[in-house]
């Protein structure tokens, strides 16, 4: 018995890569083609787990009404999904995503290398103004 939507489907049958050139406009800016490109080969918690975001993030991001930092996913998706790299004076050549998300680590005494990296990236050329 087959009870709700089919799995992957959707009610107006279009898909990411449509929504993404109705919301924005054509053509899409590489990293939201790119975004869009992984949902509709995968799903939109495939594509969020890869970027770090939740699948409603993902979907409102697609779809233009992301109320959030566009340009800090713009940046997970660069790092995450194409291979952007900086130079951590910590860790070394890291992706941009990694490197975003460990700029919102807290201190933590408990770890010599957490507590290098959180210092490092207080005067880093990588941080993103807040």
């Amino acid at each position: 018995m087959n009870r709700g939507p089919i799995k992957n489907s959707r009610p107006d049958g279009k898909s990411f890569v449509e929504k993404a050139m109705d919301a924005h406009g054509s053509p899409l800016p590489d990293w939201l083609d790119e975004l869009a490109r992984l949902a509709d080969a995968n799903d939109l918690g495939v594509a969020g787990q890869r970027i770090g975001y939740s699948r409603s993030a993902v979907s409102t991001i697609i779809s233009g009404k992301y109320l959030g930092d566009v340009a800090r996913v713009e940046q997970m998706v660069r790092g995450a999904l194409m291979s952007l790299v900086v130079e951590c004076p910590v860790l070394g050549e890291i992706g941009r995503d990694r490197c975003l998300t460990e700029q919102k680590e807290p201190f933590r005494a408990t770890s010599r290398h957490r507590a290098q990296l959180f210092h490092a990236c207080k005067i880093c050329p990588q941080r993103r103004k807040q």
